[in-house]
C-alpha cells in the first residue's frame, strides 16, 4: 500500500470582529460617543474652527494697497529709522506719503505718524518687530499697529487699547492711544479710512510667528 503523505495547511484565518454601530451613534478614535456626548464634542469642534477662521481673517486684508498699506508703511519706516537712526527710513516713507497724499497733506499726515511711532518706540517695554521695506505683508506687530489706527477711526476703544497694550508691553498706553488717535483722525479728514475688518483683538493674534527685525536689511 503507498504511503501517504500528510498536506500541511494554512491555519484558517478568523475575521476580524467589527462592531456594528448604530445610525445615532458616532465613532471618533475607535470609540463610540454616546448620543447625548455628541453635542458637547460638535461644540468644542465648531468653537476650535471659528479660532482658526478668526485667527486667519485677521490677516486677510490686503496689504498691497490703501489705507492700511499707508499705515503699515509708515509705521514700519518711522521705526526703523528711530531703531537704526538710519534717515533714508524717514525718506523712503516720506516720499510714498509724498505720492499717495501730496506734499502738503503728507506733511500734516507725518507729523502725526511720527509722533505716534516715537511713543510706541519710547513707552515700548519689548522689542517691537517689523519687516523690511520691500516686503509686501506685514509682520503681527505691524499688524496690531494697523487695527489701533482703524479702532480708532472706527470708535472701538476696548480693541484699540487691548492692540496699544499688547504692542507695547506695558499698562502705560494713554499716550500712545492719544497720538494714535491724533494720527488717525488726519487720515480720516484726508478720505483715508481703514476697513473695520482690519480690527482684531490682541488675542487673535496671538501665537503668530514674530519674527524679530534686522536691522541692517533696513
Amino acid at each position: 500500500m503507498p504511503r501517504s503523505y500528510g498536506i500541511i495547511q494554512d491555519a484558517p484565518v478568523k475575521k476580524p470582529y467589527r462592531r456594528v454601530f448604530f445610525a445615532h451613534e458616532q465613532v471618533v478614535h475607535n470609540q463610540t460617543v454616546p448620543p447625548e456626548d455628541m453635542p458637547v464634542m460638535t461644540l468644542r469642534k465648531n468653537n476650535a474652527a471659528a479660532a482658526i477662521t478668526e485667527r486667519r481673517q485677521a490677516m486677510r486684508f490686503n496689504p498691497a494697497k490703501g489705507p492700511e498699506r499707508l499705515v503699515g508703511i509708515g509705521f514700519r519706516c518711522w521705526l526703523a529709522g528711530y531703531r537704526t537712526d538710519d534717515i533714508n527710513c524717514w525718506e523712503t516713507g516720506w516720499n510714498m506719503y509724498a505720492r499717495e497724499l501730496g506734499p502738503a497733506c503728507a506733511k500734516a499726515a507725518i507729523t502725526e505718524l511720527s509722533c505716534w511711532v516715537r511713543a510706541v518706540h519710547q513707552q515700548s517695554c519689548r522689542l517691537i518687530n517689523y519687516y523690511p521695506f520691500e516686503c509686501s505683508g506685514f509682520c503681527a506687530d505691524e499688524c496690531v499697529a494697523i487695527s489701533m489706527v482703524a479702532a480708532c477711526q472706527h470708535s472701538k476703544c476696548p480693541a484699540m487699547r487691548s492692540c496699544a497694550f499688547a504692542l507695547l508691553g506695558s499698562s502705560e498706553i494713554d499716550g500712545v492711544v492719544e497720538s494714535a488717535t491724533d494720527f488717525a483722525n488726519v487720515l480720516s479728514g484726508f478720505g483715508h479710512i481703514l476697513s473695520d475688518t482690519s480690527i482684531c483683538h490682541s488675542s487673535v493674534l496671538a501665537g503668530l510667528d514674530m519674527p524679530v527685525s534686522s536691522a541692517g536689511k533696513h
